[in-house]
Formats: structure tokens, C-alpha cells, sequence
């Protein structure tokens, strides 16, 4: 084996870092012993690989190759843990290349440094002082030495995988459980996993064929069952309020004795109201929320199908409402209309018009963060819904509740709250500011006479806190971390409010991918297009929320992070509870996906 002391300073120091990241920097989640071992051996023989390519094809140790490979290796780690820290979930390929959609540099980004972030790079910093300084120089390893030493990295790597598949047998069938693979696997194999599906993913368009789309789409078939409600918004218009990253818990919510909601509270009063609704989102964010409820599919594990699958034949709602009753569709988003590739996806899912930041009057003084604020954004918004064919299907984003949660003293109508987190004390003023806003729209509404042959959904779009700021919420709401409230802080609102109707609450499970199937169920429509969700007024209890990831919540269990949980004793319980209903998961998700991946719908005549 070789002997030389720099390779394995080097292998040494970049499997510290990668155990320091995998324990605290990912908080993975050991459950046995097994998981244990694997997290510390998983990194040795990609790490002995990626090093020894300093040397495999030079008579030396090439000193500099050896430092950048150091440096390459270490800010893939660094650009993991920066990506996790705000989504909680492990970068892919998709979405290195729609980077520009998750962020970027800036607020949201400086927002997640620390200072401890430099600890990462200390080595470098020696190493390289080191080689400049001539302190280390190059040695020849034996030809037999560097051959026993990739042998070993090789089998190293098939070990780790060998006995990841012994701890997860259905480890690469579920490789949309990113924890999972890195734990069992490690973040490099992981990372190269992902990069082969990403290559191979054009090989279901390729080989799907329509028999095997027929298939598909007839167990996907939308099965309604009619309710009171059924078409009581018929031929009405459609506006629907995505809520920037509005979580459940700040309905009647108080902070220092005020309302966090006010508006949204008052009209849960006199509208249908789901308490109990999930966010099912993935990297794709609000964008995926947008897709859920347009098609009534899954998003895909990973990146977005806004930017993945434009060229896919959809039949979002615009399609259906327009063959159902000649319904005009626009999107309003006061951002850019390259922002998740909309401009192209609004195409392809069936709208007829997207107003985007061009269509309105931004100015540096009423914009923060994202762009326009909610209260212009909705004001400049009214005077072009006059302008609408009706009936209408208008979809608004909003924008100013948005990470880092930044608002000027102006605009706030309640105080900071007081926790240890920052980013959960802004929070509160931006939700009260968006409050705010859909209060005056809905006054300009009734102005201008547009409020009354109107049905109204305003939904969460996807969480806004991330688990490394759940302390904060945890602080606030009085309650203890656990996996339980965890799962409660994934619930979003989800109000649809039929000017006229009595309100009613409705405390069954359901997620965002349920709420086209119910809005259809309210305009009286029976639709047979393929569609994954349930109507939320007729949906079976004991049918799972299902979680892109493959975590799942019904009336008695929840499953998250591979472990089960029984409800009603909000404990650990026996895994036999939830296996069953893990496969229901996996082929709904396997539905799905062979749907997008493949662009089945494009058989349907």
C-alpha cells in the first residue's frame, strides 16, 4: 500500500471535514449501529479515488493537482452544506443548472454563513502555504504501491454501497430519499449516483410507448365523488393566491397579543377552510406547488419541471377550464419571467397570458428582496384584471414573505417577534405585511364589482422557516422540537372562500397536489384527465400525504426519516405499521415520475 504521508494528510483531512458535515453540519439521522459505520466509512474510498488522481498517471505526486483537488473537494462540501442549511435536503444536478432559481448570491445567501464555515478550509490554507513555501515536495510511489491503493479505494466503494443496500434494501428504488442515500452511501457516491440518473433520465421519453402510457393513465384516472358542494361555483371566476412561503401556524396566531393574520382569519370565518393541508414541494419550490396544482402530478426529485420538462404536453387546469367553459388564464408574478423558466412553462401548461415584472411599475421604493411588494404588486394588479375576458382563471404570486424576510419599518403592521432567531422574529412582520395586502385586494375587488361571481383559493405555496431555524418557531408557538411538530410545521393554509357560502373547517388530511381535483369538484366539473389528487371533500382518511422524499402522513402514522410513528401516541412505533403503506408511496411517486420523465400525456389524443 502506499506510504507517503501527503496523500493520506490529504485523504485524512478532507474525511474529517466529511464526518464533521455528516454529524453536525446534516444532522444525518443514526438510528442503528449499522448507520453508524456507514457514515464513517462511506467517505474513505471515493475520497482515496479523487486524491490519488494526483498521481495515477505521473511518476510523482503532482503537489498542486493535489491542492486544487483538495480545494474542488472541499467546496462541493461547502456548497452541500449551504444548500442544506436553508432546504434541508442535498444539491443535484437539476439544479446546478437552474442555480439562478434557488437564490443566488445575495441576502438569502449571507444569510446562512457563519463564521465557523471557515474551520472548513483551514487545511487548504496550510497545505497551500506549505507548497509555496516549498515546505513539501514530490516523491515517486512505487508502480505495485499505486495500483494496491486504487484496488483498495475500489473496493472500499463497494463495500460502503454493499452494506448501504443491506441497511436500505430499497435504497436506489427510493433514491428520491437524498438523507438516505447520503447516509448509506456517502455524499460523493451519492453525488455521483445522482449524475448518472441525471444522464439517464432522457432514456424513459425514449423507450415509453403508448400501450405503456395507456397503463398508466388509467390508474391515474381522476375518480370523483359528488358532495353538497358539488358546482356550487360554477362558471364563476377563478382567482387563486399563492402565499409566499405561508406556513399553518400563523392562522390565529397571536404575537404579543396581535393577530398575525387578521384578514385571512376573518375570512376563514365565511369560507371553506382545510387546516390539516401539507406542503408537498420539493427543489422546485413555489414552482412546484404551481405544478402540483395544475396537473395534479408530483414534482420531480429532482430540480423542477418548470425548468426540466417544458417541452412535455401537459393538461394543466387552464386546458381543462378552457374545453370546460371557455375560461381565459393569466398568471401575475411581479419577478422576472425567466424566474423558474416561467414565461415557458405557462406556455406549455395552457395560459394565455403571463404579467410578469414588465407589465408593472417597479421602483426601487416599492420593491424589497424578490421585487414589487404585495400591497403595489396587488394595487397595479386590479386595473389589468378590468381589462379580463371572463369568465377568468388568474393565478397571483405574492412575494414580499419571502427568505431572508426583509421589510422596511413603513411597511411593517406589527413588531418583531422576540425570539433567539432572527429570521423567525422578521418573519412575523412580512406575514402580517402579506395579510395586509390580500385584505386591500380584496377590498379593490369589491370596488370594482370583481369580488362577487368569484371563487377565491389562497394556499401556502411551501414552508418558510427551514428545519435550521424550526428553534425559533419551536420558541414562539411553546412547543418541543420533535419529529411530530416537525411534520405539523410542513402544514399550510389552504382557504376557499364562495362569496355567499357558509364557512366550514375541514381537519382531514390533504396536501397541495389535492386542490385542483377540489376546485374542479366546486366548478361542477367531472374531469377524467390523469391526475394524482383527491377531491378534499370526499378524501379517504386513511389514503397518505405523500412527500417527495417518500415520507408520508395519514390518520394514524407517519412515517419521516425511515422511522414510524403512531399518532395517537405521538411515539416511536413498530415499522410493520407503515411498511404497507410505503408501497402505496412508492408507486404513486414511480406513476408520477414515469409520466414526466417519460411525457406520457403526449399519447393522449
Amino acid at each position: 500500500m502506499l506510504k507517503n504521508s501527503y496523500i493520506w494528510i490529504a485523504v485524512s483531512c478532507l474525511w474529517i471535514k466529511t464526518l464533521a458535515l455528516s454529524f453536525v453540519g446534516f444532522n444525518l439521522r443514526v438510528q442503528t449501529f449499522l448507520d453508524v459505520i456507514l457514515i464513517i466509512i462511506n467517505p474513505l474510498g471515493p475520497l482515496m479515488l479523487l486524491v490519488g488522481l494526483s498521481f495515477y498517471w505521473n511518476k510523482k505526486i503532482k503537489l498542486y493537482p493535489l491542492f486544487v483537488i483538495m480545494f474542488l473537494i472541499t467546496g462541493l462540501l461547502y456548497g452541500d452544506l449551504l444548500y442544506y442549511r436553508f432546504y434541508t435536503d442535498f444539491v443535484t444536478v437539476p439544479i446546478l443548472f437552474q442555480f439562478s432559481n434557488v437564490g443566488g448570491l445575495g441576502p438569502s445567501t449571507l444569510e446562512l454563513l457563519s463564521w465557523w464555515d471557515l474551520l472548513l478550509f483551514a487545511d487548504l490554507l496550510l497545505v497551500g502555504w506549505l507548497i509555496a513555501r516549498k515546505k513539501m515536495t514530490s516523491l515517486k510511489p512505487e508502480r505495485k504501491a499505486k495500483r494496491n491503493y486504487l484496488i483498495a479505494s475500489i473496493a472500499l466503494m463497494g463495500l460502503t454501497v454493499g452494506l448501504g443496500l443491506v441497511n436500505a434494501p430499497h435504497l436506489f428504488a427510493e433514491s428520491y430519499n437524498r438523507e438516505q442515500m447520503v447516509k448509506n452511501i456517502g455524499p460523493f457516491q451519492y453525488h455521483a449516483f445522482d449524475i448518472g440518473v441525471a444522464a439517464n433520465s432522457s432514456l424513459y421519453y425514449i423507450f415509453a410507448e403508448s400501450k405503456d402510457a395507456a397503463k398508466i393513465i388509467e390508474n391515474t384516472q381522476a375518480s370523483d365523488t359528488d358532495s353538497d358542494s358539488f358546482g356550487i361555483a360554477e362558471g364563476k371566476n377563478v382567482i387563486l393566491i399563492s402565499m409566499e412561503s405561508t406556513q399553518g401556524f400563523v392562522i390565529n396566531q397571536k404575537v404579543n397579543g396581535e393577530e398575525l393574520t387578521p384578514f385571512l382569519n376573518s375570512l376563514i370565518d365565511e369560507s371553506y377552510y382545510f387546516s390539516s393541508i401539507y406542503d408537498q414541494t420539493a427543489q422546485g419550490k413555489t414552482s412546484d406547488s404551481e405544478f402540483m396544482i395544475d396537473t395534479g402530478l408530483y414534482p420531480m426529485e429532482s430540480g423542477a419541471v418548470f425548468v426540466r420538462k417544458t417541452e412535455n404536453t401537459f393538461i394543466g387546469l387552464p386546458h381543462i377550464l378552457k374545453q370546460e367553459g371557455d375560461y381565459y388564464s393569466a398568471v401575475f408574478h411581479g419577478n422576472d419571467p425567466t424566474f423558474w423558466n416561467r414565461e415557458n412553462m405557462y406556455e406549455s401548461l395552457g395560459y394565455d397570458h403571463f404579467y410578469a415584472k414588465e407589465s408593472y411599475k417597479v421602483t426601487e421604493e416599492n420593491s424589497v428582496n424578490y421585487g414589487i411588494k404585495d400591497v403595489p404588486f396587488f394595487e397595479q394588479s386590479v386595473s389589468i384584471m378590468e381589462e379580463l375576458p371572463q369568465p377568468y382563471y388568474a393565478r397571483f404570486i405574492t412575494l414580499t414573505n419571502h427568505f431572508p424576510f426583509l421589510l422596511e419599518q413603513e411597511d411593517q403592521f406589527i413588531d418583531e417577534a422576540e425570539t433567539e432567531e432572527g429570521v423567525v422574529n422578521r418573519y412575523i412582520t412580512t406575514i402580517r405585511y402579506q395579510d395586509e395586502a390580500i385584505r386591500l385586494f380584496f377590498e379593490q375587488l369589491k370596488e370594482k364589482g370583481l369580488y362577487e361571481n368569484t371563487i377565491f383559493v389562497l394556499y401556502g405555496d411551501h414552508y418558510g422557516i427551514s428545519e435550521k431555524y424550526d428553534h425559533g418557531v419551536m420558541d414562539l408557538l411553546n412547543m418541543k422540537t420533535s419529529a411530530l411538530n416537525r411534520m405539523k410545521l410542513k402544514q399550510v393554509p389552504l382557504i376557499i372562500h364562495v362569496p355567499g357560502q357558509e364557512g366550514k373547517t375541514f381537519t382531514r388530511n390533504g396536501g397541495e397536489i389535492d386542490i385542483r381535483p377540489t376546485l374542479l369538484h366546486l366548478m361542477g366539473i367531472h374531469s377524467e384527465e390523469p391526475s394524482l389528487g383527491k377531491n378534499l371533500f370526499a378524501r379517504s382518511n386513511d389514503h397518505p400525504v405523500i412527500f417527495r422524499n417518500g415520507d408520508f402522513v395519514t390518520d394514524k402514522y407517519l412515517l419521516k426519516d425511515k422511522r414510524c410513528y403512531s399518532l395517537e401516541k405521538e411515539e416511536l412505533t413498530d415499522a410493520h405499521h407503515c411498511e404497507p403503506t410505503e408501497e402505496i408511496v412508492r408507486e404513486e411517486l414511480e406513476m408520477s415520475d414515469e409520466i414526466i420523465y417519460g411525457d406520457l400525456l403526449r399519447f393522449i389524443e
